[in-house]
């Protein structure tokens, strides 16, 4: 099978040998594994960092979103059956989706939503999950609650922020304020769905004042945590929260006491990386969002298609998501 790899780290993207295609044996599904033939992939930050970081003894194959059909099952799937259309993020410690085919462990792999093609479906499952587990499990936010509060998205253009600014909005009672740096960016957070947008080169306590709103009771920062944390800590009202997602070098604790702030971190990759016992949520997720999808509630996310799945096109992708100025998802699609 065709794949796109990387076999020494931390090339820059410029460098032909940054990503290539090789070919593959074709993997042979464990017990909970689906094999999909993969039809559309996504790019996400994730990508560019294991490239120029992880050390890689042979071939490393990429890739933490895909859309694809079920080619062949293991002995003990129950959740799926060859010929079945499924969206996924996967695990970061297998094979990942730039290749023809890909295996994926069927709790982490959720029903397509039979209203978007396969690129416009691709955008999804990584920030989707992201973002569903950082809203509703560990800032605990319910369903229809939130009233009177305000949720402040640090880098809401980006491919979490699009799809959590949706989920806020449409999901829960909160006021929900987007941040962005650049006008067709702000265009693109108001599209999502944000009742505010801030402009995070500027001090965030500015562009709250001008709100009228001095503090907020919950912070999702998507990026950039660490240039942006004394503010952070000033605009959070006293016992409230902060969520991250990125990898700040370090962050000074003490720093939330005084105010009694609580920390906390996500990663999509915990569940299925540690097989936790709530493992299968992830595909209940997406199977949700797939219905909100099917229902017109949620939209994609997708921002810019760059064509077929290749290293060319790869390399493209990874530039683009390495300078910062992506907004939405860059999908590839077919072979």
């Amino acid at each position: 099978m065709r794949a796109i790899a990387y076999t020494h780290a931390g090339l820059p993207i410029d460098d032909p040998q940054a990503l290539i295609d090789i070919d593959l044996d074709l993997p042979q599904p464990g017990p909970r594994d689906l094999r999909v033939a993969v039809r559309a992939v996504a790019v996400n930050p994730v990508d560019t960092k294991v490239r120029r970081n992880a050390a890689t003894e042979g071939p490393r194959v990429l890739g933490w979103d895909a859309v694809g059909v079920v080619d062949a099952v293991g002995s003990e799937v129950t959740l799926f059956q060859p010929g079945d259309a499924v969206y996924y993020a996967g695990v970061i410690d297998r094979s990942g989706s730039n290749a023809e085919y890909q295996l994926v462990d069927e709790r982490s792999a959720g029903r397509k939503p039979a209203s978007l093609d396969d690129a416009a479906a691709a955008a999804l499952p990584l920030t989707a999950i992201t973002a569903w587990e950082l809203l509703f499990d560990r800032l605990h936010i319910a369903e229809g609650g939130g009233e009177g509060q305000t949720l402040l998205v640090i880098g809401a253009a980006g491919g979490v922020g699009s799809i959590l600014v949706q989920l806020a909005r449409t999901l829960t009672k909160l006021t929900v304020i987007g941040t962005a740096s650049r006008p067709d960016t702000q265009d693109w957070v108001y599209a999502m769905g944000a009742h505010h947008v801030i402009d995070h080169s500027l001090p965030l306590t500015e562009g709250l004042a001008r709100l009228g709103i001095p503090q907020v009771e919950h912070v999702a920062s998507l990026t950039h945590t660490d240039q942006h944390y004394a503010q952070i800590v000033e605009v959070l009202a006293p016992q409230g929260q902060l969520g991250l997602i990125d990898d700040p070098g370090q962050l000074d604790v003490m720093a939330l006491k005084r105010k009694a702030l609580s920390l906390h971190w996500e990663l999509m990759f915990t569940r299925p990386l540690f097989k936790t016992a709530d493992m299968q949520r992830q595909h209940d997720l997406l199977n949700r969002v797939a219905e909100l999808i099917d229902a017109g509630v949620l939209q994609t996310t997708l921002g810019e298609h760059f064509g077929r799945i290749n290293a060319a096109n790869l390399r493209r992708a990874h530039a683009l998501v390495e300078s910062n100025r992506a907004k939405g998802k860059i999908v590839l699609e077919g072979w």
